[in-house]
């Protein structure tokens, strides 16, 4: 198909046909997440099958998506950004803690986010992945996006004298790895271990690149 059908304009029902669009978005994205999250996966999902899932017709998809693939492409930033606002709203409230505090307010902020739906995680680390180049340099894109988060925040605590100075980018760029496979392989129930306890681990680990043996705090006396 070239492109979308083109939408109905002007107000029904009270809702102008922008807050009609939103709706019937918003009915195929949930309904994606239910059988891309699930069964039978993205792969096993059909336009019409997705369009019985959000209670429209396949012609009503068509006005909002040209394909499948554009569907999880939305999903996927979707997962994202909800994960993204729940570490920033983290960030805000915690930023007065100490270093340590904080960093475990952040990770717990995002795990809870991720893991309160193993949908999400399924969207984040298994359906997206070999599906096309164009949604491997968007999951790529959105890992970089992470990359510069933690980044920000390492100069942030190098700037109030809580880390060591140095070039963040390919600790975090690892770092991000092991927050993905770690909780890719938690969800999976690979990993005999808490969600707290894998919190703790990634802090932990987290600490000690900001943290490295033999660096003290400006102004630390010697004990």
């Amino acid at each position: 198909m070239a492109g979308r059908l083109k939408a109905p304009t002007g107000r029904y029902g009270g809702k102008s046909a922008a807050q009609r669009q939103a709706e019937r978005r918003g009915r195929f994205l949930a309904a994606a997440l239910q059988l891309f999250g699930d069964t039978p996966g993205y792969r096993g999902t059909t336009v019409a099958a997705l369009s019985e899932t959000a209670g429209l017709s396949t012609r009503q998809f068509y006005e909002e998506f040209r394909t499948l693939e554009d569907v999880l492409a939305a999903l996927h930033l979707q997962v994202n950004d909800w994960a993204e606002q729940a570490v920033v709203d983290a960030l805000a409230d915690g930023g007065r803690l100490p270093l340590a505090e904080r960093v475990a307010a952040l990770f717990r902020a995002y795990a809870a986010n991720v893991t309160s739906d193993p949908r999400r995680i399924r969207i984040t680390f298994v359906e997206i992945i070999g599906v096309s180049p164009r949604l491997e340099e968007q999951r790529l894109a959105r890992r970089a996006h992470w990359v510069d988060l933690i980044c920000a925040e390492a100069q942030a605590a190098v700037a109030r004298g809580e880390a060591a100075p140095r070039d963040y980018r390919l600790a975090a760029t690892a770092f991000i790895g092991s927050v993905n496979g770690l909780l890719h392989d938690w969800s999976a129930g690979w990993v005999d271990a808490s969600l707290d306890e894998v919190v703790d681990e990634l802090v932990r680990q987290l600490l000690g690149i900001l943290r490295p043996p033999g660096w003290r705090p400006p102004g630390a006396q010697d004990s």
